[in-house]
């Protein structure tokens, strides 16, 4: 899934590139909506791909109130409310004041916020990751040896295969993006001349989000799970609490400092979305509206901090890969134009 997601994260980032809309302002605008739009016009297939644009435009939305906003305020409420001790109703107001101290500021100051930001969880996450993971190398091949055997075991075909597949395309697809295009939203705002290296840029981000960053995590999970019982089938927790309960029983005093990375994860998320939901109501609505999507896209925070976790996944998922259909189709018609580039 992994490798799939770069090739298709380098399709989408390169078209972004490529057909990006710079405004008499010096600002630009650029994504699925405008490459869809606008190459296929080249092709004679102007309909088709305003069609596609506008479909792509209103699940991308759904995609930043869902999985980006939704989803992120729930599963952190789920550890940093622990560990505050504070209702999901007061946690949900809190952040979204905070996220929209950010937002009102545009694009640079969205970068601003994440640059500090993510370099911090990252270092954080994976720096604890590989402590647990090096201090138990005994215990790493019987893990590697775990995941293969279950995978291809008997147990597996019998234990409905095809759905653990199809879960597991999800989660992989919720996490790196690959197909969905949103990054190119964000990658068509670069500063570059050469479409095809932001492009190869961009499959960098699915290979350390799928194959590092989530292989490190799940081998937490694997490593410790005779450590701490309660986290094992049965165990009554999942997600990110799931996690927290892993690297708690290595390191007793991480759990408070996961609550950290997860909110910074969560916060620098919802960010990033907003951008991207951003794009795809003025796509749809013009400039003129963004005041009602800001305060639509506010309301989600406090909604997704006091759902329930299923109702929040479903709806994340539906939106999420449903953006990944109109966007496929359209790029397969452009492939042609990518060769060129």
């Amino acid at each position: 899934i992994a490798f799939f997601s770069m090739t298709a994260k380098f399709v989408s980032c390169t078209l972004g590139q490529l057909y990006r809309q710079v405004n008499p302002d010096g600002s630009i605008d650029g994504g699925p909506m405008y490459y869809l739009e606008k190459g296929l016009a080249e092709l004679n297939l102007k309909t088709f791909g305003k069609a596609l644009g506008i479909l792509y435009a209103i699940f991308i939305i759904g995609g930043a109130f869902g999985g980006g906003n939704m989803f992120q305020a729930n599963q952190s409420y789920a550890i940093v409310g622990s560990q505050l001790g504070i209702s999901s109703l007061t946690y949900g107001i809190i952040l979204a004041i905070l996220v929209g101290i950010v937002i009102v500021g545009g694009i640079e100051r969205i970068g601003q916020t994440t640059e500090k930001i993510v370099p911090a969880m990252v270092v954080l996450y994976v720096g604890a990751s590989l402590f647990i993971i090096f201090t138990n190398l005994d215990k790493l091949g019987g893990v590697l040896a775990s995941i293969m055997g279950e995978a291809f075991s008997p147990n597996a075909v019998y234990g409905g295969a095809i759905g653990v597949l199809v879960t597991g395309i999800k989660r992989a697809v919720f996490s790196n993006e690959g197909g969905v295009g949103s990054a190119s939203i964000a990658h068509s705002a670069a500063k570059t001349d050469e479409p095809v290296r932001e492009g190869i840029v961009a499959m960098v981000g699915p290979f350390i989000d799928t194959i590092v960053v989530c292989f490190m995590t799940a081998s937490v999970i694997l490593i410790t799970k005779d450590a701490n019982p309660l986290y094992q089938v049965g165990g009554g927790i999942n997600g990110v609490e799931l996690t927290s309960a892993a690297f708690g029983s290595v390191i007793s005093w991480f759990p408070a400092i996961l609550s950290i990375v997860v909110f910074l994860f969560s916060y620098s998320t919802m960010i990033s979305w907003y951008y991207y939901g951003n794009k795809g109501w003025k796509y749809l609505f013009g400039d003129t509206t963004i005041p009602v999507y800001q305060f639509l896209y506010l309301g989600c925070i406090v909604l997704g901090s006091i759902a329930s976790l299923g109702n929040v996944i479903d709806f994340s998922d539906m939106m999420i890969l449903s953006c990944a259909f109109p966007n496929i189709i359209g790029a397969m018609f452009m492939l042609p134009k990518l060769k060129e580039a």
